[in-house]
């Protein structure tokens, strides 16, 4: 019981657990999934596409803050994404044409890679505090899609670009399988290879890992050209859910979400040692919290509130010195033996003599 107090993600499953539960007490066909058109459907599936964009976001945010930067602008960058491919299909001829969505997604992501790229380079280059390096970013970035969509906002009618975000494959929403593919692949690359060890590394030390030889500048300004190209996927997902493209509501304060996952999942904030599984159930823990809010039928008004108590909670049961008082109270004391009962007095020095 002690170790698995002490697991990472013994709090954050438990708080998802605790959620689909009292989702279940609700509506008690909460968890049920139906298939149609050779389809799943239901409240699981749905949840698993919601979590899809907030996952590929925290993906690239867990790399970030694993050494030891962050980036608040992956919000401006799904909204630069979703108004790239919509005003390439919207200005198209033949928005149906699968040329046409291909080359808005390539677009799209290309100067998402490129933004991203901009972060790295003033974070391990110029030296600039990640916070203020990508707070540039994030300020600026809508007034570049508002810039690409003209102030307005951008509405299209393509079947193939709508698939990203509604579409199904093998009865499970797109959405969810390219997001959970992209985790997977992230998470084989860093843990099967050392480049998941060299992150840590920088993250913990990065003076010390660069005179041991590993190019932390490098991996800094990847981790931050990889964050950029997931926002811009994430912002894919967003915009063909909706097909629309809103300069200013896509990806609101999805960059706090995305920090609220990586916290939830175990993730230090000071940076080194991440875990990628924790911010998955993170994720997953924010998409079902924002479900359970319209299934207990929480006002709108104390929505915020509540989902900051159980953020709240589940980040003070993650902390270190929680931990180390569960496990205490957890252990078992120990049972001591008696001690033995002395002999006789040992006879002095002059008794010794005598004899």
């Amino acid at each position: 019981m002690t170790n698995l107090l002490r697991h990472h993600l013994f709090w954050p499953v438990a708080a998802l657990v605790a959620l689909l539960v009292a989702n279940t007490v609700a509506s008690p066909g909460f968890l049920a999934i139906t298939v149609r058109d050779g389809h799943l459907f239901g409240a699981p599936i749905d949840i698993l596409r919601t979590t899809a964009p907030l996952l590929l976001v925290a993906l690239g945010m867990t790399l970030v803050i694993a050494t030891r930067g962050i980036d608040l602008s992956v919000g401006a960058v799904v909204a630069v994404s979703g108004a790239v491919a919509l005003s390439h299909i919207a200005s198209s001829p033949n928005p149906d044409s699968p040329v046409t969505v291909l080359t808005a997604i390539g677009l799209a992501l290309a100067l998402c890679l490129v933004l991203g790229v901009w972060n790295g380079f003033l974070v391990s280059v110029l030296g600039i505090q990640p916070i203020i390096a990508t707070l540039i970013l994030m300020t600026a970035g809508r007034g570049v899609a508002m810039l690409i969509t003209g102030g307005m906002i951008t509405t299209v009618n393509s079947a193939p670009f709508k698939v990203l975000g509604s579409g199904f494959w093998l009865g499970l929403p797109v959405a969810a399988v390219l997001a959970f593919g992209v985790f997977a692949v992230v998470a084989f690359v860093v843990r099967r290879t050392a480049l998941g060890m060299l992150l840590e590394a920088t993250g913990i030390n990065p003076a010390a890992s660069r005179l041991s030889g590993v190019r932390s500048k490098t991996l800094t300004w990847t981790v931050y050209a990889a964050a950029g190209l997931f926002a811009g996927l994430a912002g894919l997902l967003i915009s063909a859910d909706t097909m629309a493209a809103d300069a200013n509501n896509a990806g609101l304060f999805i960059e706090l979400d995305a920090i609220l996952a990586v916290v939830i999942g175990g993730t230090a904030l000071s940076g080194g040692k991440f875990n990628l599984s924790g911010t998955l159930v993170g994720a997953l823990v924010i998409a079902t919290l924002e479900r359970t809010v319209t299934v207990v039928g929480i006002s709108p008004l104390v929505t915020p509130l509540f989902m900051a108590l159980v953020v709240i909670a589940v980040t003070l049961l993650q902390s270190p010195r929680m931990r180390e008082r569960l496990t205490a109270a957890t252990r078992r004391p120990v049972a001591t033996t008696p001690p033995e009962p002395q002999s006789a007095a040992r006879p002095d020095s002059t008794e010794v003599k005598a004899r």
